[in-house]
């Protein structure tokens, strides 16, 4: 049976202690109306006491044992944020014990072993939501009403463009860059987040035309560049290309130009370009951080999902982005790597 969330603040168990950890201790220390961090679970406790600083709460204990975690019910929410190679088993042992589960991109390192998740998840009656937390930033926030007003008219070409760059100290930690800890590279570890933005303004790609490579700049296993053609189900038709081979280091920016005007989406600011010649800026954002090629990202957007989260499961609505609905970006990068290897344009079905 499914734990439940009652009025008060929600108790959440961090799943994983590594690079994003911190981003989400952050998140969850801004989170504090609805939620409380219970606690960090590693399998070095020791080594992620530090993550205790940046938790402007009472302290959460530090644990190497899940079943416990997963067995109390005052924690009826886990962020898991491990590396996606040892994700089914965790999600497994947390989802029969009841506990709703929000979960870092990917949901897996492919989409077979994905919709292996999400149908656990279903079978257990616990809730999956995926981070995807730039769709929480205020110019997506602001594209999104734009494009479901329909003012813009007819979708007719998208430009998907991740020019990322990452040094060669990136790849080197153990297994990263490899299918069997992560699944690929840039499009399942980085571009993931632009590809189900792009995807939430735009609806599904039914065709895609792709190659992928790894450049003389990385050594890995993986991809370091992708670059494909795409169909969409509207008729419109896009570019998407992503690397972390590109120096110096830039800003993902999508651009979806529609029959009465053209969006420029990026972190940043939302412009609006109208064919007769009025020029918008929207969701402006005046932090103007300084640009980091390791950082995780501000937290405020996980923070959001994470509100977000704790609302649909106290409501009985979905959340933000769903198991399922995530399943959509997996299918379409598994697509553009089959593209890539065999040479040939391949078709995506939509699939429940």
């Amino acid at each position: 049976m499914a734990k439940s969330a009652d009025q008060g603040r929600v108790g959440v168990a961090l799943i994983g202690a590594g690079m994003i950890a911190r981003t989400h201790v952050a998140a969850l220390s801004g989170a504090q109306g609805v939620a409380r961090l219970a606690t960090i679970v590693s399998r070095r406790p020791e080594r992620a006491r530090p993550l205790a600083e940046y938790y402007d709460g009472d302290a959460p204990s530090f644990s190497a044992d899940l079943s416990a975690v997963a067995a109390d019910p005052s924690i009826p929410v886990a962020i898991v944020a491990t590396p996606p190679r040892v994700r089914k088993a965790v999600i497994e042992e947390l989802a029969k014990a009841g506990t709703h589960i929000l979960l870092e991109k990917p949901v897996a390192r492919s989409p077979d072993e994905a919709l292996e998740i999400v149908e656990i998840c279903e079978r257990e009656g616990v809730m999956l939501g995926v981070l995807f937390q730039h769709r929480m930033r205020a110019p997506s926030l602001a594209a999104a009403r734009h494009v479901a007003s329909g003012a813009l008219g007819k979708l007719g070409v998208v430009e998907i463009a991740v020019p990322l760059w990452r040094d060669q100290s990136y790849y080197d930690e153990l297994g990263r860059g490899t299918y069997a800890r992560d699944g690929g590279g840039v499009m399942i570890t980085n571009a993931i987040h632009s590809i189900d933005l792009a995807l939430s303004l735009t609806g599904p790609v039914t065709r895609v035309q792709a190659m992928t490579a790894t450049s003389p700049l990385h050594r890995m296993e993986a991809e370091d560049f992708a670059v494909a053609g795409l169909q969409f189900a509207s008729g419109a038709v896009g570019s998407f290309v992503a690397s972390t081979a590109m120096f110096p280091h830039r800003t993902e920016v999508i651009r979806l130009h529609f029959e009465n005007a053209s969006l420029k989406l990026d972190k940043n600011a939302l412009e609006i370009s109208w064919r007769d010649g009025r020029s918008e800026l929207e969701a402006q954002d005046a932090a103007h951080e300084t640009l980091s090629a390791q950082a995780g990202g501000r937290h405020e957007w996980h923070q959001a999902v994470i509100e977000d989260f704790i609302d649909a499961l106290r409501h009985g609505r979905k959340p933000m982005v769903t198991g399922r609905e995530a399943l959509i970006s997996q299918r379409l990068i598994a697509a553009i790597e089959t593209s890539s290897r065999t040479g040939r344009p391949v078709d995506l079905t939509e699939e429940a």
